[in-house]
């Protein structure tokens, strides 16, 4: 391809109320679409469940940084005690968990907040500096106040004619297509 064809890389269907994009997302669902999202300015209740959204696999993320966090902190007082700087104060042992609860505490909370960070990033493949969506004029009304349903064309029940035919039976006001 040269540099000044462009390739449409799926559909853009736009609704007027956050109803109509419910009704909308439960249709291409049970039609059976995996590769679509929805865009809306706002959360709209119930919508998880109507585009058949699992629960993130972020808190995984957070649990190995947090487990991490903990048992470092652990190990660093137990080595900086023991083998580093091994001075009986009081009679006191060189290592205990009670003395190095506070830093490892903090390290649980730091590396669990990474844990997420670096997670969500991973999981949500950022940076992404480039969106086709930005092509298209009418999606800058996304974070005002209207909502989007959006299918790509890298869905195998993807069909310019059928998806398109899809998306006016559930009362989209415009379609556009979207083009890289």
């Amino acid at each position: 391809m040269s540099a000044t064809q462009t390739r449409p890389v799926g559909l853009l269907a736009q609704y007027e109320t956050p109803a109509d994009l419910l009704h909308a997302a439960l249709e291409v669902r049970d039609a059976g679409y995996r590769q679509w999202d929805v865009y809306s300015p706002f959360p709209i209740h119930g919508m998880d469940a109507a585009m058949d959204l699992r629960n993130s696999k972020v808190g995984y993320f957070t649990f190995a940084g947090g487990i991490t966090g903990f048992f470092s902190g652990m190990l660093m007082i137990w080595f900086m005690n023991k083998f580093d700087y091994p001075i009986v104060v009081g009679g006191k042992p060189l290592f205990t968990p009670l003395f190095a609860f506070p830093v490892s505490y903090e390290l649980t909370i730091l590396l669990g907040a990474f844990g997420t960070l670096f997670g969500m990033a991973f999981l949500n493949r950022l940076p992404k500096l480039y969106n086709p969506l930005f092509n298209v004029d009418r999606f800058r009304r996304v974070t005002d106040d209207k909502f989007f349903v959006y299918i790509e064309a890298i869905d195998p029940k993807y069909s310019a004619e059928s998806t398109r035919s899809l998306l006016e039976k559930t009362g989209a006001t415009a379609i556009d297509v979207v083009e890289d």
